[in-house]
């Protein structure tokens, strides 16, 4: 999902014009005529996302100094970039003062108002990013912290917000880089325990034999090696929250201790003589089904059934596209300002390419890849020469970023299961209009993008359905229904 840009001017004609212009630059916009409409959006509060502001200053009724007294008496951070056809300094000085980001004359040019428009983001951004970090280093995470704009992620967000408000035991499933950390502390950071400790411990990393002093502590010369007393992690968080992560991993005779000191709030570190009473949230977290490890023997299932009392599934970033945008944005922002780099964008067939990809390292891979290619760029905007896991997937884009998608401009032909190919392509479109400004059909759509694919995998025909996620036969099928109704193909002409 692309930035939303909400556009506040009483004058239709440069409405209609910046409304282009922004949407010519890969934005999407909300479009309102007047001051008041503007803070109406911008304050509700089941309202729209809104990222940056392109405000008039010259309005009747609330005008666009007055907007910017609103957005500031509500605490809003968004940025804003003012125009007026009035361009003395004086306006410019006041607009400043009183929190604009930037400030552009009438009619502003659409290179002047991507860049505008770019660095009003990529400064909010920064300023998002440092405000985590800070959060995050002071315990004080909450959900505003995720970043996200994706439907698949809408009903995870509510669940886990719920369950903020209670000590429920929480475990998070998802992939490796998903965020599951990040889940665990916005839940701390959202409820009643946000000002006690949040304790994570890797239950992976712990050697076996280590297990039980380092969650449940040990008394000295409990074991060699234990030559002071330990308190252990359940003791260390007491008052706040546990979150075990990957607790798949947990060895099964620290699973039995595990279940005692959640069913008796008490632990016994390794040496003691009696234990001690805990007060501690648990939440959990796996890279694997956990009822599968349960099936197979790994994991008990009495221990199962008391972390799995609400279980949170965060999808993979495949499946929320929409959010990798927002968060190149961020990571950008922030590399950029740790490495001191001045690195001020990334381009807009950069970012198509890179929305598209997989990433099966899921977030942390993406940041990894914008932090390499912030340290090793030589210019001040990203492209696809930076990111060499989308540089070997070619695409083209206009100058604004609007995001293009790859597409062939040949037609093959069916004869038994010969499947003439041609001359890979090295660039082209997916258009999705016809010439009269219309949408095309999605069997025409879906037609080159099954030509397209027979060409990238060189008539590899199982490569192509596997790809694709059909079977072989219906491939064929669709080959031969083009390949009847294309008559083109066979060198007729239409009778009609």
């Amino acid at each position: 999902m692309a930035a939303s840009i909400l556009i506040a001017d009483d004058d239709a004609v440069q409405r209609r014009l910046v409304e282009n212009m922004v949407q010519k630059c890969g934005y999407e916009t909300i479009v309102v005529d007047s001051g008041d409409a503007a803070v109406t959006i911008l304050t509700a509060p089941d309202g729209p996302v809104i990222d940056a502001v392109v405000l008039d200053l010259v309005m009747p009724g609330l005008d666009g100094m007055g907007v910017l007294a609103k957005i500031r008496e509500a605490g809003l951070n968004i940025p804003v970039v003012v125009q007026t056809a009035h361009g003395g300094i004086d306006n410019v000085v006041s607009a400043m003062r009183a929190g604009a980001q930037d400030f552009v004359v009438k009619p502003v040019g659409m290179e002047r108002l991507q860049v505008s428009l770019r660095n009003a983001l990529n400064t909010s951004a920064l300023k998002g990013e440092l405000q985590r970090i800070r959060h995050s280093r002071e315990g004080r995470l909450t959900f505003s912290d995720i970043i996200t704009r994706s439907e698949a992620m809408a009903g995870v967000m509510r669940t886990a917000q719920k369950a903020a408000n209670s000590t429920i035991p929480v475990l998070i499933e998802g992939e490796s880089g998903v965020g599951k950390e990040l889940f665990a502390r916005a839940i701390h950071g959202s409820g009643e325990r946000k000002s006690k400790p949040f304790v994570a411990v890797n239950c992976g990393a712990i050697p076996d034999n280590l297990v039980e002093s380092i969650l449940f502590g040990h008394e000295k010369g409990a074991f060699t090696g234990a030559t002071e007393r330990h308190m252990g992690k359940f003791v260390e968080a007491h008052g706040g929250t546990l979150f075990l992560d990957e607790i798949s991993e947990l060895p099964l005779t620290a699973q039995v201790k595990l279940l005692r000191a959640l069913q008796e709030g008490a632990v016994e570190a390794v040496g003691a003589r009696k234990p001690v009473k805990v007060d501690v949230r648990i939440i959990s977290a796996t890279n694997r089904r956990l009822l599968d490890r349960v099936k197979g023997g790994q994991f008990r299932e009495d221990l199962f059934y008391r972390l799995h009392v609400l279980p949170l599934t965060i999808p993979p970033l495949r499946s929320r596209r929409e959010d990798i945008p927002h968060l190149l944005r961020h990571f950008l922002a922030r590399f950029a300002a740790e490495e001191n780099r001045a690195v001020s964008g990334i381009s807009g067939e950069a970012m198509a390419h890179l929305s598209q990809l997989d990433w099966p390292g899921n977030i942390r891979q993406l940041e990894n890849a914008v932090y390499r290619a912030v340290v090793m760029s030589e210019s001040d905007q990203l492209g696809l020469a930076d990111f060499p896991l989308a540089a070997a997937h070619p695409a083209t884009g206009d100058t604004c970023g609007e995001p293009l998608v790859i597409a062939p401009a040949f037609h093959p032909t069916v004869s038994g299961n010969e499947i003439p190919i041609a001359p890979l392509p090295t660039n082209g479109t997916l258009g999705m209009l016809t010439s009269t400004g219309e949408v095309r059909p999605l069997e025409d759509m879906e037609n080159e993008i099954i030509r397209f694919a027979i060409s990238h995998y060189r008539g590899q025909m199982s490569e192509v359905a596997r790809r694709l996620k059909i079977g072989r036969s219906t491939l064929y099928r669709k080959l031969d229904e083009t390949a009847a109704n294309d008559p083109a193909d066979d060198g007729t002409e239409d009778a009609n």
